[in-house]
C-alpha cells in the first residue's frame, strides 16, 4: 500500500501544511496498514501515518462511516469491506489469481506442499496467492505479504528476470535472515544466471529453518516477460525434487498460455 515520504508524511501530520492535501492524508490512514500491521489503535495508526491524532481521528471517523475502515470491539482498527472489496479488482490480484487459481490448486493436491503465487512489487516479492493445509511446512508468507527476494524461491525467479537496477540494489544489500541465507552477492548472482538457464530457482532454508523450495517463472506467451512466479515450500529437496519441478512447469505454461 502506498505510504508517504518521511518529509511529506510530517507535513501530513500538520493540517495547515501547504501542499499536503486531504487525499494524502488519507491515503497515509490506509498506507499504515501492511502484513505486519493488520490491526492498529488510533494512536499507532496516526504515528504511522505521520498525523496528529486529532487529524488521523477525524480522517479515520470518516473512513469507518464510509466502510473503508471498520472498528473492532477493542477499539482497534482493521481494513474494511469496501476496501477488501476493492483490493480483489486490483489487476495484480484479480486476472492472474483467477487463471492460476485452478493450477495451484492441482499442485497442492498432488504434493500437499504449500503452493505460492507471487510478483515482483520494487525490491521485494508479493504474495497474491498461498494455498497450503496442516500438514505443510510452517513459513512467515501470507497473502499480501512482502518478504525479501534474496532468499525466497520465487523470489529469486523474480530476482532473476528483474531489471539490471533491480538486480545492483538487491545484490547490494543481502541481509542474513537464517544461518543459511545466501549473503555473498557473487554467489547469488551466479545462482540467477543459472536460474535464466534452467527455468528453476531452489532455496534450502535461507528464509525458514525447515523450508526448501522450488520455483518456476511464469511467461506470457503473447511477448515472452514473466508475469509471476510459482513455487512450492516443502521440508526438504531429497525427495520427489524432479516431480514437483514437473508439476510447476506444467502449471506455469498453463497460466501463461492463459494470460
Amino acid at each position: 500500500m502506498l505510504l508517504l515520504s518521511g518529509r511529506n508524511r510530517e507535513m501530513a501530520g500538520n493540517a495547515s501544511a501547504p501542499g499536503i492535501t486531504v487525499a494524502e492524508r488519507l491515503l497515509a490512514v490506509v498506507g499504515a496498514f501492511d502484513a505486519r500491521h493488520r490491526s492498529l489503535t488510533l494512536t499507532d495508526l496516526a504515528r504511522r501515518a505521520g498525523l496528529a491524532v486529532p487529524t488521523a481521528h477525524r480522517l479515520v471517523g470518516e473512513l469507518v462511516a464510509g466502510g473503508a475502515l471498520e472498528r473492532r470491539g477493542d477499539g482497534r482498527y482493521v481494513i474494511g469491506r469496501l476496501l477488501w472489496e476493492a483490493g480483489l479488482l486490483a489487476p495484480v490480484s484479480g486476472r492472474l489469481t483467477e487463471v492460476a487459481e485452478p493450477f495451484l490448486s492441482d499442485i497442492y493436491a498432488a504434493t500437499l506442499a504449500t503452493v505460492h503465487l507471487a510478483v515482483r512489487d520494487g525490491d521485494q516479492v508479493l504474495y497474491v496467492q498461498r494455498l497450503a493445509g496442516r500438514a505443510s511446512v510452517p513459513i512467515v508468507s501470507t497473502v499480501g505479504s512482502r518478504l525479501p527476494m534474496h532468499c525466497t524461491g520465487v523470489g529469486k525467479v523474480l530476482l532473476a528476470y528483474a531489471p539490471d537496477d533491480v538486480r545492483a540494489r538487491v545484490l547490494g544489500n543481502l541481509p542474513k535472515i537464517t544461518p543459511r541465507t545466501i549473503t555473498s552477492a557473487r554467489v547469488l548472482d551466479g545462482q540467477l544466471v543459472r536460474i535464466r538457464r534452467e527455468g528453476v530457482a531452489v532455496t534450502a532454508e535461507e528464509m525458514s529453518i525447515g523450508a526448501c523450495s522450488l520455483a518456476v517463472p511464469v511467461v506470457q506467451s503473447s511477448d515472452q516477460s514473466v508475469a509471476a512466479a510459482i513455487g512450492v515450500v516443502v521440508p526438504s529437496l531429497k525427495r520427489d525434487r524432479q516431480r514437483l519441478i514437473g508439476a510447476l512447469q506444467v502449471a506455469a505454461r498453463g497460466i501463461g498460455r492463459l494470460l
